[in-house]
């Protein structure tokens, strides 16, 4: 859809390409991809059956599942947050759903995709509960973390993509 409606109109795409806010983007693709990093340290805690910290909050290094899932959730909620500034910001330039081709293009391919954010953000706050809930921590509660993980890390490869094709392909 994105591709055709662009070759179709491609003065469309370049003006309104333009009203782009290319800096916040990438920053805030940053915080996604850096959110997967975060995610797999979580997943090597939980792979040790680890699901709480060893040490103080401020050991890092002896931080578990929980802890590194719970600021991969924090950064994916960053992104989420940044993505609906970025569109109040577009709406106010005329940019809308409905305004034009380039707008539903936009909208519908970049907010299919922070709706799977948030369905993994809601993932990544069951596993936490479950790993709190659990009595011992094993492996039904690893492997559901792993999974979890595969997703995470899925849709930010989607979003590299989407990022490149939407932001950089003019």
């Amino acid at each position: 859809m994105y591709f055709t409606l662009r070759a179709t109109q491609p003065e469309l795409w370049t003006e309104e390409a333009a009203k782009l806010n290319i800096p916040l983007a990438l920053a805030n693709t940053t915080v996604l991809v850096l959110s997967s990093v975060t995610c797999q340290f979580g997943v090597f805690a939980a792979e040790r059956l680890q699901p709480r910290r060893t040490g103080s909050i401020l050991q890092v290094g002896k931080w578990g599942m929980i802890e590194w899932f719970i600021l991969t959730f924090f950064m994916g909620a960053v992104f989420v947050s940044v993505q609906t500034f970025e569109y109040a910001e577009l709406v106010s330039h005329g940019i809308t759903i409905a305004a034009n081709a380039y707008g539903s293009a936009f909208y519908i391919t970049t907010g299919f995709h922070a709706i799977h954010v948030t369905g993994g953000l809601i993932a990544f706050l069951i596993i936490i509960g479950r790993a709190y809930l659990a009595k011992r921590f094993g492996h039904f509660e690893a492997t559901s973390a792993i999974v979890v993980s595969y997703y995470w890390h899925f849709v930010d490869v989607i979003w590299i993509a989407l990022f490149i094709i939407v932001y950089f392909l003019r």
